[in-house]
């Protein structure tokens, strides 16, 4: 109830209106057939959402003729309730065949219902609050008002206006020759999807129309087959007009030969028996649209006047009320209705760029929509008045002057009257209409399109702006994104991939990436991506057989027709050798080149890959069939073309860093090692950091005079490249003194005084060097000089472990060393196991292994191999701590097999 209203008797019953009791009403309506319902808090906002509630459930359900009335009750009731109450409203749209019934709720049930009757005043209309009910009374058909214990309900109903029956509308008739042509029959497809976006019905229109059987498509989604303009930073698609309640209007259909066929669509949105929502969609061709668009109402030819007698914008009437909310309704509806104002047969609009050099096609009908979206034309096409788009023009006969509207080449239109869209002076676009039949038009139809023009210029350049600005944040966030992926990686062939699948389908239908080596090197195809994964091998086969793009350094998008062109002859080659084929044997082949020749035959541009002021490749991006690129979508290709340049250029710097680190790191390892004759040998090793094969940590097995061998382990303090320096002197020094036949101390010595001859570069080293000399017996004489070095541990047959040698200085920290060997003895069966400190030092909290624990590990290794022994102390030294190894770490074992027993 609102403000200054007057409580009559709870109950009472309106004089004019009949029973305020809805369900009263109900039974004596017509049937519902439709309910929406929604909730609203309560806070001020809250009144306009229910108005825009109201209006877009009754819009939906096409009762367009009451919406007004609707919304103003709505509103006036919401805001009894959310602002005067103070309660949350629900409002209640119930829809029957004659009409439509609203009701809004809300928590105050205690206030009285106001009883209108001829003794009582509802209050002045000119007062702030006490409207709802006047309104109610003024507005609908049927109106009241029911309490609840809980809630307090104000409905009321408005009928829908009688419509005469007969004719909606009708066309002039006109001689056979101009009416259009068809093929054999019209056909409509009926298509129906589920509530889940898939395909549940398929009827044969369909089949012929796109070439897919029903068991094909059925239970697949709709939009994997539609092709829907997709622009960065928007969101409406195929998907969202699929959920709307109705929708007409034009998109395409990839068909199974690989084309883009145009349609018109009229989309219904049902429920099956057991309440599940689908969506039917008839579909025809798009120059067949007649058949299923909807005739809209046109306006008063001069001026319209409203009841209260004040005049209208006559122009406004002709676009509707409401006007579309983006862009691309509002030039569709435009051209629509520019076309039929005129009685064309053909309407275009086409948006400037920036720098008003060129028109953009936008929107058309009666043209190849699919063909022309985003083509570009220029603003000045010659000398004159008729040559320049800033003018008006009418063209008579285009036949006489040939070029004349490039857009119009080839459709067969013969006259057309085209005019600017200017704000404040500035061009802003083009709005042409066009017809079959010569003079058709003359400089009235000229005035009558310009004023229409003025009237939606400044509409349609507010709607650009909020669509470039939508395109702008969507496109920063695009490249925010796509920076984040880029520098996410450094790896060559993963940087190609994802160049590649940020353009598709984002950008373009397919991409290519060509690389340049260097200055002298050719450009190469090095990756291929199209949005139907089964196009690639063709495309990548057409491509692979034209010369690749000049790598020009000059920034943006430049138009290369190559692809395009070898399309077309390929599939013209296929169709000509296809003649003499029988027609069973006409398929994949020709198919599959037509196919080809289909998805590359449309613009195709060239983006140069710049970095470091060098080329070092091409990004490739390409339409379909007779399709173009917006402007916009061009330039944030070439934004992405700089990203990735210098993305794909760290990866080639980093590439070749590593190959140059590993190559040195791998001259720093041992070769391979020689067999030792009675003697099983294993080695394993693990290089702490990522990337790195050699670090401080090393070891290594040679032959030396005497048929010895000589082996060593050591440890460099620290660990990276410079501890693997000191690893690569150690290991060398070592085989070069070795092999001159000197003893172990002797050579541990020489290495010392090297190791200290390198200054500030010097690292102490702790090393375990010996000399192996199997014997007749089976056994293996050892000699050792263990320098600061984790102690061998020797493991005989009975499971005992002791060490085999005991600690000396290390290396790299005194001149004068006094280093002595030990001699070892390895019985059949024995191991001698050799590790470095990355082992024994092994944590887990304040946990450390240590040579005791190392100990434990080897005891239970009795009768393993030398192989079996190392992996199984590497596992134990992993599964001690959860973390990963930060330190280096080497296992060098020896075991001397038992002799085999017959």
């Amino acid at each position: 109830m609102l403000p200054g209203e007057q409580p009559p008797a709870s109950g009472a019953e309106h004089p004019d209106h009949g029973s305020l009791d809805p369900a009263d009403n109900r039974t004596r309506s017509s049937v519902i057939t439709a309910r929406a319902a929604h909730t609203f808090e309560p806070v001020g906002r809250s009144v306009a959402a229910a108005r825009a509630f109201v209006r877009d459930t009754l819009q939906g359900w096409g009762f367009g003729d009451v919406v007004d009335d609707a919304v103003v009750l709505t509103s006036e009731l919401v805001t009894n309730a959310v602002v005067h109450a103070g309660t949350a409203a629900e409002v209640v749209c119930l829809r029957s065949g004659d009409g439509v019934q609203i009701e809004v709720s809300d928590r105050y049930p205690e206030r009285e219902i106001p009883l209108q009757s001829s003794g009582v005043a509802m209050g002045s209309p000119d007062r702030e609050g006490g409207r709802g009910l006047q309104l109610c009374a003024a507005l609908a058909t049927r109106w009241g008002v029911e309490y609840s214990p809980a809630h307090k309900h104000v409905w009321f109903r408005l009928d829908l206006p009688e419509r005469q029956v007969g004719t909606r509308t009708a066309g002039p008739s006109v001689s056979t020759e101009l009416l259009p042509l068809a093929d054999e029959r019209v056909r409509v497809a009926v298509i129906q999807i589920d509530s889940e976006g898939a395909v549940s019905a398929w009827n044969d229109d369909a089949q012929e129309l796109f070439g897919y059987p029903a068991k094909q498509i059925i239970g697949k989604p709709l939009t994997d087959y539609a092709a829907w303009p997709h622009t960065p930073g928007t969101s409406t698609g195929i998907a969202e007009a699929l959920r709307l309640s109705r929708w007409e209007g034009s998109y395409g259909i990839r068909a199974a030969d690989g084309r883009v066929v145009p349609v018109y669509a009229s989309h219904l949105r049902v429920r099956d028996p057991q309440g599940e929502p689908s969506t039917v969609c008839l579909l025809v061709r798009d120059d067949e649209r007649a058949v299923l668009a909807t005739p809209q109402r046109g306006a008063a030819p001069e001026s319209a006047h409203r009841a209260d007698g004040q005049s209208t914008d006559p122009f406004e009437t002709f676009i509707g009320s409401p006007a579309p909310d983006d862009l691309d309704g509002l030039l569709q509806r435009t051209v629509e209705r520019s076309r039929d104002m005129l009685d064309g047969d053909a309407a275009f609009l086409l948006l400037a760029t920036d720098d008003e050099t060129e028109l953009e096609v936008r929107a058309t009908t009666g043209l190849p929509s699919a063909r022309q979206r985003f083509a570009r034309v220029p603003v000045d096409t010659g000398s004159g008045r008729y040559g320049t788009a800033r003018m008006p023009a009418v063209h008579e006969d285009l036949s006489a002057v040939p070029g004349a509207v490039p857009l119009l080449n080839g459709t067969g239109m013969r006259s057309v009257v085209t005019v600017p869209l200017k704000v404040e002076g500035r061009l802003t676009g083009s709005l042409g209409v066009a017809a079959e039949g010569a003079g058709r038009y003359s400089n009235e139809e000229a005035l009558r399109l310009q004023f229409a023009a003025d009237r939606i210029a400044l509409a349609v350049e507010s709607a650009r702006l909020g669509e470039l600005e939508r395109l702008r944040r969507g496109s920063l966030s695009f490249l925010v994104e796509a920076s984040d992926l880029l520098a996410g990686t450094l790896d060559r062939d993963q940087t190609l991939a994802l160049m590649a699948q940020m353009t598709v389908p984002t950008l373009a239908t397919w991409c290519a990436v060509y690389t340049i080596a260097d200055t002298a090197s050719e450009p190469y195809l090095s990756y291929v991506l199209h949005e139907d994964e089964e196009r690639i091998d063709g495309l990548k086969a057409l491509l692979g057989r034209i010369d690749p793009p000049e790598p020009v350094p000059t920034p943006g998008a430049r138009i290369w027709p190559a692809p395009a062109r070898a399309a077309h002859e390929a599939a013209l080659e296929a169709s000509v050798r296809s003649l003499d084929d029988e027609p069973h044997h006409l398929g994949s082949g020709i198919g599959s080149t037509l196919t080809t020749a289909a998805s590359v035959g449309g613009e195709t541009v060239v983006l140069p890959l710049v970095a470091r002021n060098r080329v070092i490749g091409m990004l490739v991006l390409g339409k379909p069939s007779e399709d173009h690129f917006r402007q916009e979508n061009l330039e944030l290709a070439e934004d992405l073309s700089r990203r990735a340049a210098l993305a794909l250029d760290n990866s080639r710097l980093y590439s070749e860093r590593m190959a140059i680190s590993q190559s040195l790191q791998r001259s720093l390892l041992p070769p391979d090692m020689p067999e030792v004759p009675g003697v099983e040998v294993e080695v394993i090793y693990r290089a702490a950091g990522e990337g790195n094969e050699v670090g401080g940590d090393f070891y290594d097995l040679f032959t030396i005079p005497d048929g010895a061998y000589g082996f060593a382990i050591g440890d460099v303090c620290g660990t990276g490249p410079e501890a693997a320096a000191v690893t690569g002197l150690a290991r060398h020094a070592l085989r070069l003194l070795a092999r001159e036949g000197y003893s172990g101390p002797a050579v541990l010595e020489r290495l010392n005084n090297a190791i200290l001859d390198e200054g500030e570069r010097s690292r102490f080293l702790t090393l375990l060097y010996g000399e192996l000399r199997p014997q007749e017996d089976g056994s293996a004489l050892l000699k050792v000089v263990c320098a600061g070095h984790p102690l061998p541990l020797r493991l005989r047959q009975d499971g005992s472990v002791e060490a085999a040698a005991e600690p000396q200085p290390l290396l790299g920290v005194m001149d004068d060393l006094e280093l002595y060997e030990q001699t070892v003895r390895l019985e059949p069966g024995d191991v001698l196991l050799c590790v470095t400190d990355g082992i024994t030092e092994r944590r887990e909290g304040s946990r450390m292994l240590g040579d005791d624990g190392l100990a434990e590990v080897l005891k239970g290794c009795t009768g393993l191999t030398a192989g079996a022994v190392a992996a199984r102390v590497m596992r134990a030294v992993e599964r001690f701590a959860a973390d990963s190894p930060s330190d280096d770490m080497a296992i060098l074992t020896m075991r001397v097999p038992e002799p085999q027993r017959n």
